[in-house]
């Protein structure tokens, strides 16, 4: 028998020891929580500052990346190995990069160490969630949502304004510097707590080659959207280019996960029916909000004319909406039986938000501009706890990693297109260069209304993305929640 049989055997874990292990990952959960939202409003000082606003983007973009390539790897190393070992690796590559970032000395360097950020930021969400997919039952998860909802909660409100502040009073690297003793209380605390976690370990093998196929596929596409209508033209030779080199590198990739004896994302799981749909909602969810959480600085900077401090303060709602929609669809979930009508309609909210912030991008009062970015908030987070615990609760426990990675992979997929996406849309309709529209912004008095026509393509296509969220979750079969440690059935 193996030996670790006995721990795999253990008594199943009290509420007392959950609450112990949630609270050790709470702290590392933060650590990339805060880096999503803290960056934001600090970007037009960090471009200034280095003189290269049109590469700006690729800050976020670097990160969204890597941190989008890693995924499917951590959720099939925490099913090797244990998610203790792999969470150490993910901090310690996260505290790297930010030590990295906070020193650099130009734009390539502090992208590139975002880059190596991302790697480690990455991670930490899947594994957490992971972590709670093993503990708990998905008929009993909603009632840790509060302290997941803390985290969140500290990190969307905190994070746009300290930003801000920073950027503004202080130094944009401070936001970086932050990280280090906030990375080493995580350390110490989640390494302590996950011991006593049973171990889940299940034989697995790495597909190394579908990771880089996947990985140079979506640098591909990023490229073609980042640079498409601002460095060249869209029909120009090197879009085609980066277009067509993706599309190959994809379906490299999909022959690769048909053949190898263990891919990266397992055929099983693609094909079941609940992951099919469920993935492709969270990822438009997940995308609109990471998309309008990285462009709406500029539109509160360039037409509203706030300052950085001001914008990180109107970001609140949107933040806040997220944590109230997830926090309260969470907890709904193990009470009513059609728990996916939840996340129906808070999209539907959501999109009648966008569609009126599309109709008036300047004329809106601005209480009513707060009201609406609450509610597409409240209406995107309804779908991020509803389709990760419908997902998790369509497969057996040895492939719970594995799933929470790919569903991670594709938001974190989700978010750097539509983050490209959105920035590409803002420098064509706008039809300005993207470095002298940065510029514009930042200089007090010229015309706002080009970024804000700009914006309504803005927010007419987050309005799109999330109808097609609501097509997928239309399509996503609704599955009874377990209430107990049973296995679920086989995928389809």
């Amino acid at each position: 028998m193996d030996a670790r049989s006995p721990d795999a055997e253990a008594a199943p874990l009290d509420h007392a020891d959950i609450r112990t292990i949630i609270i050790g990952v709470m702290l590392a959960m933060f650590l990339s929580a805060l880096d999503q939202t803290i960056i934001a409003t600090a970007l037009p000082t960090m471009g200034a500052h280095f003189g290269d606003l049109e590469n700006l983007s690729w800050i976020v973009t670097a990160y969204l990346l890597t941190g989008t390539a890693v995924t499917p790897l951590v959720g099939k190393l925490a099913d090797i190995h244990g998610p203790r070992p792999i969470l150490r690796i993910a901090i310690a590559l996260f505290l790297i990069g930010s030590v990295a970032c906070a020193l650099a000395p130009s734009m390539l360097w502090l992208i590139a160490a975002r880059a190596v950020q991302g790697l480690g930021g990455g991670g930490l969400i899947a594994l957490a969630q992971t972590i709670v997919g093993l503990m708990i039952a998905p008929r009993e998860r909603g009632r840790y949502q509060g302290y997941f909802a803390a985290v969140f909660i500290t990190s969307s409100i905190a994070g746009p304004v300290l930003g801000g502040f920073f950027a503004e009073h202080l130094h944009w690297s401070l936001i970086f510097w932050i990280n280090l003793p906030i990375g080493l209380a995580a350390a110490a605390m989640s390494d302590r707590a996950l011991r006593r976690l049973p171990a889940h370990h299940h034989p697995h093998r790495l597909d190394l080659l579908g990771a880089l196929l996947m990985c140079v596929a979506t640098v591909a596409l990023l490229l073609a959207l980042s640079w498409g209508g601002a460095r060249y033209p869209w029909l120009s030779l090197p879009i085609l280019g980066l277009m067509a080199a993706s599309i190959v590198l994809w379906l490299a990739f999909f022959a690769r996960v048909a053949t190898a004896s263990e891919p990266l994302l397992p055929v099983s799981i693609m094909g079941n029916k609940v992951v099919r749909a469920g993935v492709p909602a969270a990822a438009f969810a997940m995308g609109t909000l990471v998309g309008l959480s990285i462009v709406l600085p500029l539109y509160l900077e360039g037409v509203l004319r706030l300052t950085a401090s001001e914008s990180g303060v109107a970001l609140i709602p949107l933040m806040s909406g997220v944590v109230v929609g997830a926090t309260g669809a969470g907890r709904m979930m193990g009470r009513v039986r059609h728990y996916k009508r939840i996340s129906l309609l808070g999209l539907v909210a959501a999109i009648l938000a966008l569609a009126l912030l599309a109709l008036e991008p300047r004329g809106l009062p601005i209480w009513l501009f707060a009201a609406c970015l609450a509610l597409t908030g409240i209406g995107l987070g309804t779908v991020l706890p509803v389709s990760t615990v419908a997902v998790q609760n369509a497969v057996p426990m040895p492939q719970i990693g594995v799933v929470t990675g790919m569903v991670n992979f594709f938001r974190s997929l989700g978010g750097a297109v539509l983050t490209a996406g959105f920035g590409a849309i803002v420098v064509g309709a706008s039809g300005v260069e993207g470095g002298r529209l940065m510029e514009q912004m930042l200089v007090a008095g010229t015309d706002p209304v080009p970024l804000a026509h700009a914006f309504r393509w803005v927010f007419i296509a987050g309005a799109g993305a999330l109808t097609l969220s609501l097509i997928a979750m239309l399509a996503m079969e609704e599955r009874p929640l377990r209430s107990g440690e049973g296995p679920a059935p086989l995928p389809e």
